[in-house]
């Protein structure tokens, strides 16, 4: 069975469902462009009533994951109408869609960042717009502030950017990501329970009114870090008011953040603009179908306590080299 024909949509439903911080939507100049509208969502992970949810943490740094997250080859039905200059800002949450989702956990302090590709990406096509770490550092035995949670999720999840001046008009992939670190301080690739938490996810644009400004060259994803990189292994707690001891290397409250230097090209200035009221869902859909280290599922149910597996297959991210335009839908998950 192809693995693209077990992808189903299911009525949204209010049901309250954990889940791992992505994308819910994105306003420009301040308007709501509607709930998971050109955001390539992660899938689930696990079955209805099994403790699945959308974005599982990335942590292989090699793998194409961490590009735009799991099955993030798979086009949004859809895409956002922007022009240079606008503010874009992507709306994170948690459970749910609303001002009172934790937006992310309290303890997953890290970076920010946000890259801009044409569509489809290229070999260093991903060119860095902005990004903000440990922007106030801490003085024992008061924390500093992150950028994840005393930033993102203090201000409702809202992370803001601005289209670059006189960029040319096209179609680009928007890749938004927060770095959790509160497992940061060994790497991944030598202690594979713990390592920094990487939360991808990409949006597609199409500029229209544009100028001449091409982008320059970027970085790759994957490509773009590696496990020596500076700012991915961080003992994060340095910067808390709870450091862990005893600690194998020296403690420092700065902190490098990852990947390139931002674009000369972008905007210096980020100021959030005010965010008009949400159109569309604000809780998670309903599923049947789920992925689970490649193998994707698909599974009937009467209820949450009864599954029977329909059919599995494993996937395998197809990238496409050319442009190609997005299938209307009524949804991906």
């Amino acid at each position: 069975m192809h693995t693209r024909n077990l992808v189903v949509l299911l009525p949204f439903l209010s049901s309250h469902v954990s889940a791992h911080t992505f994308i819910w939507g994105v306003f420009v100049n301040g308007v709501d462009q509607g709930s998971f509208k050109g955001i390539r969502t992660p899938p689930y992970n696990g079955p209805p009533g099994g403790g699945g949810y959308n974005n599982s943490p990335v942590k292989n740094l090699t793998s194409i994951d961490i590009r735009c997250n799991v099955m993030g080859d798979i086009q949004a039905p859809d895409t956002i109408v922007v022009r240079p200059g606008d503010n874009f800002t992507f709306d994170w949450h948690h459970d749910k869609r609303s001002t009172n989702d934790d937006v992310i956990a309290s303890s997953h302090h890290g970076p920010s960042l946000v890259y801009i590709s044409p569509d489809p990406p290229t070999e260093n096509s991903f060119v860095k717009i902005w990004h903000e770490g440990l922007y106030e550092e801490s003085v024992f035995p008061n924390p500093g502030k992150w950028s994840t949670t005393q930033n993102i999720a203090a201000n409702g999840g809202s992370m803001n950017v601005r289209i670059p001046p006189g960029l040319k008009s096209g179609h680009y992939l928007i890749r938004a990501e927060m770095i959790a670190l509160h497992e940061g301080e060994v790497s991944y690739l030598n202690v594979p329970a713990r390592g920094a938490q990487f939360y991808p996810n990409c949006v597609q644009i199409e500029v229209v009114d544009g100028g001449d400004v091409e982008l320059p060259q970027g970085v790759s994803f994957p490509g773009a870090y590696d496990y020596d990189t500076p700012g991915i292994v961080y003992d994060v707690y340095c910067s808390t008011e709870t450091p862990k001891t005893p600690r194998a290397t020296p403690c420092t409250t700065r902190y490098p953040i990852p990947g390139p230097t931002v674009w000369t090209g972008a905007w210096a200035d980020t100021t959030s603009v005010p965010r008009g009221p949400i159109e569309g869902p604000t809780t998670h859909t309903s599923w049947s179908t789920w992925i689970r280290t490649s193998t994707v599922t698909s599974a009937s149910y009467t209820d949450k306590k009864s599954i029977s597996v329909v059919g599995t297959s494993v996937y395998t991210p197809s990238w496409s080299t050319t442009y190609q335009t997005p299938v209307a839908a009524t949804g991906r998950w």
